[in-house]
């Protein structure tokens, strides 16, 4: 199922068909797709090229892994343990080169992690990030060190048939792509101004 924007202004194919499905198939990924995937997150911006980004990775072939990526899933994501993968992204909370806080450390986890869903859409698979995980079961069952904060976890997969999933999940994925309009996100050289 394609869910192409459709966008006000022209942009590359890769934003206009990237969605996030909850319909997954059982068809696997690679571990080769999987490094492909961090290798194009390593390649994202940062501030002071600091690199804060760090993921925890479990491909479905790892039952123990998986599962404990996924018995950090709140409740109303059991529908991401049908992915191929799960992934948990995680922040730096400090600069390398001084130890002061960084606080655009999730700014640059997101660069990476948008980097990453670009690859995927390459590559043919699908992503959906979530922030509804148990961030201090992440911490315990992952054994996320002190100084790491744990941003979101990330379902890789092939689209599925949504028919699969419940009636208001089924809706969802079903429903026309929305976004806020241009004039709202983006403004003149001050506040509200028309750009």
């Amino acid at each position: 199922m394609d869910k192409v924007a459709r966008t006000a202004q022209p942009v590359h194919e890769l934003i206009a068909n990237r969605w996030s499905p909850r319909a997954f198939t059982e068809e696997s990924v690679t571990r080769e797709q999987v490094h492909s995937l961090l290798e194009a997150a390593r390649w994202a911006p940062s501030c002071y090229n600091n690199q804060p980004w760090r993921y925890i990775v479990a491909r479905k072939e790892d039952e123990e892994g998986f599962e404990r990526l996924a018995s950090c899933l709140v409740d109303g994501n059991s529908w991401a343990k049908e992915a191929a993968v799960l992934m948990l992204s995680v922040a730096k909370q400090t600069f390398d080169h001084n130890d002061k806080p960084n606080r655009h450390a999730f700014h640059d986890v997101g660069l990476a992690s948008e980097n990453l869903v670009l690859q995927a859409e390459a590559l043919g698979l699908s992503t959906h990030q979530m922030a509804g995980f148990q961030v201090d079961r992440a911490r315990e069952v992952l054994g996320i060190p002190e100084g790491y904060d744990p941003v979101a976890m990330i379902a890789i997969g092939h689209r599925g048939d949504p028919d699969g999933l419940p009636d208001n999940l089924k809706e969802r994925e079903l429903s026309k792509r929305e976004r806020k309009p241009l004039e709202e996100i983006g403004f003149g050289s001050k506040w509200g101004e028309a750009l």
